[in-house]
């Protein structure tokens, strides 16, 4: 079903470029985070893993926008590598609450 209010276009810039901040947002929060301190939660070995495959979904977040932006909003990202980050912020997400409940634990 078409809608015409919406070109291709106008739907790319409505939900993919908010997606992509979104996206820059939380890598960079995570990395940052990984980068400040060493966690409790997960050998130093895990957390260099992490770091690195942020860094990693970061520069391709990156070239999308990048790329985004040079094709006049006409460029998008296959579903199989929005699903590849979620899973990888979903995995920030888990390991920062795995790091805050170790540190509520120990300061009980």
């Amino acid at each position: 079903m078409s809608h015409p209010e919406f070109d291709e276009k106008e739907l790319l810039k409505t939900i993919l470029e908010p997606l992509l901040e979104d996206f820059t947002y939380w890598f960079s929060r995570s990395q940052q985070k990984l980068k400040q301190q060493q966690l409790s939660c997960i050998s130093l070995q895990q957390q260099q893993d992490l770091l690195a495959r942020i860094e990693q979904a970061l520069k391709e977040v990156d070239c999308a926008k990048l790329l985004f932006n040079a094709t006049d909003q006409k460029a998008g990202v296959t579903m199989e590598v929005v699903a590849g980050w979620h899973q990888l912020v979903t995995e920030c997400w888990l390991v920062a609450q795995r790091d805050r409940q170790a540190k509520d634990n120990q300061d009980s």
